[in-house]
């Protein structure tokens, strides 16, 4: 059953103010347990402080007895260092047991006892090493006979004892309160995380109920539109180098081939300025001259056969460059027909065709290295492609040293497939790179035969079949040409197509 917006509206925020009041419950508990740990943290440290005191205070004491026996049996003086430390610090001792013992109003009775008793056993102590020091042993050992020390030492020891007892019991009370404390805080954190995990599942199932049919319907049009910006883009940029191609294009063919016209009419006009002195030969019949017919002699034989032979080159190049033209729009209305290509058997037949050429020379060669070996694409304009960019490659070779020449395929992003073939020959300046795409250009020294088509054509193949091409070069150390192309033709126009 669909939730209204007035149900979904009402039921978070009775679950918002639910979760609220939960975290704010939690906060102030968690703020009393913890104020509570503390106080009973400080009041462990507190009973810690008493036992310790205390019993360091009955060390001293122990010390201070034992210096005055081992002085009275020796009578030397090396023998005191026990008693003389315990006496110097038993003052501060003292007092550090009375602020421990503070905050134990039930051991401030005992502790003015072990006061009491401390005077009388520190004074005892004193009597027994003045008589020793004056010699006066038998004064010495019947203050020790006495029983006195002894008796005060008991009373000491029972009543450090007894404060030992308040501080242990305070001390597991307040370790008691603090572990309990810490459990009460424990609980109150899960419980409270359950309920407020509660409320958010409660929030999140009507959100989730809430939003089914707008997620139905948004993963609709996101499958629409899955892909569209990438296609707009690719469209794009495809219709942007189309138009620039079609104006380069138009260009170079009004200026390539007004340029055999422009000869032809020129030396048309020539013609018609040899031809005169033919005239004038011929009208003055059996009256002419010597300088007339030797005039008329030179027109025919020199200057109308010049010009005959340049209008007649000038023809041939316009011919040559309409076949051109007529050669890539012909490649252009081809029907492409897609099937699954060996790509890197196609390769190694290229290759093989020109291998001759390239290892002509010591140390000469193709390397071919072949990671996508099928691709769905057009065979002959592969094979084209391919036998284009090798002959180049042969052709333009760097006479100083053998060519050697790498063909490449990998696989690179949306699994597109990317051709590389490098060369080690003369290379490409800068400034053409571009250029030597276009229509009847070429780079460099003529010194090779060509027209200047080759690349022109292999670009119109390479965007027939959905791809592009690129170059990089360095000037007189190679070239690096890339084809990338789509990995399956048929899918790609369909793609285009939607």
């Amino acid at each position: 059953m669909p939730i209204s917006q007035a149900f979904f509206q009402r039921s978070n925020a009775l679950l918002l103010a639910i979760g609220i009041a939960v975290l704010v419950i939690i906060v102030a508990t968690s703020l009393w347990l913890t104020t509570a740990s503390e106080r009973y943290f400080g009041e462990v440290t507190a009973a810690r402080a008493v036992r310790s005191a205390t019993a360091d205070l009955l060390s001293l004491v122990q010390d201070a007895e034992t210096g005055q026996r081992g002085y009275l049996l020796t009578r030397d003086e090396s023998y005191l260092a026990p008693y003389s430390a315990a006496a110097s610090r038993l003052p501060d001792q003292r007092a550090r047991l009375e602020r421990a013992a503070a905050r134990l109003p039930e051991v401030t009775p005992i502790l003015q006892r072990v006061n009491s008793e401390l005077e009388q056993k520190m004074g005892e102590l004193a009597a027994t090493v003045e008589a020793t020091r004056r010699s006066d042993i038998e004064t010495a050992l019947n203050l020790v006979r006495s029983g006195t020390g002894k008796r005060l030492m008991d009373e000491l020891r029972t009543d450090l004892s007894a404060i030992l007892a308040v501080s242990e019991k305070e001390l597991r009370e307040a370790i008691d309160a603090q572990v309990t404390a810490s459990t009460r805080l424990r609980w109150t954190t899960i419980i409270g995380a359950i309920m407020i995990l509660a409320m958010a599942g409660a929030a999140s199932w009507t959100i989730i109920s809430y939003t089914r049919e707008l997620v139905a319907a948004r993963r609709e049009v996101e499958t629409l539109n899955v892909g569209l910006e990438e296609r707009v883009r690719e469209r794009t940029d495809a219709l942007v180098k189309a138009n620039e191609e079609v104006q380069r294009f138009a260009y170079i063919v009004t200026h390539d081939l007004r340029a055999p016209l422009v000869n032809i009419m020129g030396f048309t006009s020539e013609l018609e300025a040899m031809f005169k002195p033919i005239e004038a030969y011929v009208g003055a019949g059996a009256a002419a001259t010597s300088e007339q017919k030797a005039a008329a002699e030179e027109a025919l034989r020199v200057d109308v056969a010049e010009a005959i032979g340049f209008i007649r080159s000038s023809t041939r190049k316009m011919d040559g460059l309409i076949n051109a033209i007529l050669k890539i729009s012909r490649e252009g209305r081809r029907e492409l027909r897609a099937e699954s290509v060996d790509l890197t058997s196609l390769i190694e037949t290229a290759a093989a065709a020109v291998h001759h050429q390239a290892s002509a020379e010591e140390g000469g060669g193709i390397e071919i290295d072949a990671q996508v070996t099928r691709i769905t694409s057009d065979r002959l304009s592969l094979d084209q492609v391919m036998g284009n960019l090798l002959d180049n490659a042969i052709k333009y070779r760097a006479t100083e040293r053998p060519i050697r020449i790498a063909v490449r395929t990998r696989r690179e992003r949306r699994g597109w497939v990317k051709i590389e073939i490098e060369d080690n020959g003369r290379g490409i300046a800068a400034t053409d790179h571009e250029r030597i795409f276009e229509l009847f250009r070429r780079s460099g020294t003529q010194n090779t035969a060509g027209e200047g088509i080759g690349l022109a054509h292999v670009r119109t193949m390479v965007r027939n079949l959905g791809g592009d091409i690129a170059v990089r070069s360095d000037l007189g150390k190679g070239t690096t040409f890339t084809v990338t192309l789509p990995p399956d033709l048929t899918a790609y126009r369909r793609s285009a197509e939607a």
